[in-house]
């Protein structure tokens, strides 16, 4: 089992990787990335900077699909590129940390884990396999170029709660952490039962029997007051209220007995 992770005693690697990611977020300026506007696509110069899909190696295209996949992208803009919170940096200076000081951010998490008002990176060690962190590092470090396909889920916002629910479900990455319709079973090593718990089901909706406690463990999480260990990240500052209410209006349609 590994130890929980403790920030009073980061190492000097983490530090700097920490102030790395910071000064990227300053450094990031203008958001840059790709528009749509009706049927045409525009391109930046940012994306229009980015490696041909027929140059990129089948680690660095998976690492495309697990940045999306796994929200990367939520918090730190497509291609990393910044622009969704003020908290979260780009990840424009990031492709020059090594391997090894990406993967300690990757595994052990980085933000105000006391903070429910600001974001915080979710800890990965323990829920996604050394694979994948490795393809993720491949893909920073090839400075996150942009891969066909590897988009986030569309999010419809005309077709009720429970559609755009269901969909900012796939979007935000709760599906893997809970599993498909909240059924959960995803391993967590340091939790009591070795599972991140489902979000559906009697015991669920007995202990979050109103939608104000939904809405208020997604946006704390539950690593307020506690180490960060394999805990669910805050979305607070991320979510907005309507995204909130819609995420809510899907739970409630999943199985309850």
């Amino acid at each position: 089992m590994r130890r929980p992770w403790d920030p009073e005693s980061a190492s000097a690697v983490f530090v700097l990787a920490a102030l790395v990611f910071v000064g990227g977020a300053f450094a990031g300026g203008v958001f840059l990335g790709r528009a749509t506007k009706g049927a045409r696509t525009i391109v930046t110069a940012a994306t229009a900077t980015q490696p041909a899909a027929s140059r990129v190696s089948p680690d660095v295209a998976q690492g495309a699909h697990d940045f999306v996949n796994f929200a990367c992208a939520q918090c730190h803009g497509p291609n990393g590129r910044g622009g969704v919170s003020p908290d979260v940096p780009a990840l424009s200076a990031a492709s020059k940390l090594t391997a090894a000081e990406l993967r300690v951010i990757i595994d052990h998490g980085l933000g105000e884990s006391a903070n429910p008002k600001k974001p915080y990176m979710p800890v990965w060690g323990g829920i996604i396999s050394d694979h994948q962190i490795n393809d993720l590092i491949a893909y920073i470090r090839a400075d996150l170029p942009t891969v066909p396909a590897a988009t986030p889920v569309q999010v419809p916002t005309d077709q009720g709660l429970q559609v755009e629910g269901q969909a900012l479900y796939q979007r935000y990455g709760c599906v893997n952490c809970h599993g498909p319709n909240g059924l959960g079973g995803v391993p967590n090593p340091l939790s009591p039962d070795k599972t991140i718990p489902p979000l559906s089901g009697a015991a669920f909706f007995k202990e979050f029997d109103t939608d104000q406690k939904i809405m208020d463990v997604i946006r704390s999480g539950s690593v307020i007051g506690r180490p960060p260990i394999v805990s669910m990240p805050h979305w607070g500052g991320i979510l907005s209220d309507q995204q909130l209410r819609a995420l809510v209006a899907y739970i409630k349609t999943l199985k309850r007995g």
